[in-house]
């Protein structure tokens, strides 16, 4: 078997979008054990994000195969390319999604259930551009149920598969809602990219939606999701490492800004790469507080 094919549908080369999803996960995770997890949580989440990262990669690039040979940036991906066919991304891609369900079973009754709604998310992301103006808040979803899957397996030990729901505090859904912002805000970026040939093929997104209001929207995207969090964490007295890292977090968005405001392809692109940069900025503030408090 070829290997680099399968590498490059999983963007092996491009850890931006497993870390994307890393950084939340390992703060709810924190934030539920209100410190250290342990060894096993953290190696479980790690893998799994890794694992259903690019599981998604390929559901995605099998939905979007048509349209990506029309996207300047996309034309070359495998199964676009012709160089995978799509039996065999499929078939790659449930092989990544059971592994990671093989670390899932390692965990409590309650997170196994709540693993097949994460993969239904997963599994709806890549339709949801053809029907929803802003499919971007659908991927908000998916990228932020690492969340409350961290709090049921941290807090949902002893529950059956029926009371699956009650290891998901309210915390949990408002550290979510917060999240989906964040996203929001970074895949509007990663969409202004291609809005050109998105306008072109008929592709919904949030960059064509919002229009003109575009990066003004993406700002008050990054303030709502710090803000959010930062009222959330504040009972938890995690002290300077927080607050150095909300206001670090801050200088970034700002940074962000500076880099997309004329709305060119290439800064667009570089800002998007730059967030998991951000996620690590705030997961580093959480979990040093928890250390030092």
């Amino acid at each position: 078997m070829r290997l680099m094919p399968y590498l490059d549908l999983v963007r092996w080369d491009r850890p931006a979008g497993w870390l994307l999803l890393l950084w939340p996960s390992l703060s709810a995770l924190w934030v539920a054990a209100e410190g250290w997890p342990g060894w096993h949580l953290l190696g479980v989440f790690v893998l799994g994000t890794i694992l259903m990262r690019s599981a998604g990669c390929t559901i995605n690039d099998v939905a979007d195969r048509e349209f990506d040979r029309h996207v300047k940036r996309t034309a070359q991906r495998p199964v676009t390319s012709g160089v995978l066919s799509v039996r065999q991304a499929l078939g790659f891609g449930a092989l990544l999604a059971l592994l990671a369900f093989g670390l899932v079973l390692t965990l409590n009754v309650a997170t196994i259930v709540w693993s097949f709604a994460a993969l239904a998310v997963t599994l709806i992301y890549p339709y949801a551009k053809r029907h929803v103006s802003m499919p971007q808040a659908v991927l908000g979803v998916a990228f932020s149920f690492g969340i409350p899957m961290a709090f049921v397996a941290v807090q949902g030990s002893g529950l059956t598969a029926q009371q699956a729901w009650q290891g998901v505090p309210p915390l949990a859904w408002a550290l979510l809602l917060g999240n989906l912002f964040w996203v929001l805000a970074y895949d509007t970026e990663y969409a202004m990219v291609d809005r050109d040939d998105d306008l072109r093929i008929g592709m919904k997104t949030s960059a064509i939606t919002l229009g003109r209001f575009d990066v003004s929207a993406i700002m008050c995207f990054y303030a709502l999701h710090l803000l959010i969090w930062w009222a959330l964490l504040l009972p938890f007295d995690l002290g300077w490492p927080f607050t150095l890292s909300l206001w670090t977090a801050a200088t970034q968005a700002a940074w962000h800004f500076v880099l997309i405001r004329k709305r060119e392809r290439e800064p667009c692109f570089l800002a998007f790469r730059m967030n998991h940069w951000l996620g690590a900025t705030m997961f580093a503030g959480i979990a040093l507080g928890f250390a030092l408090r």
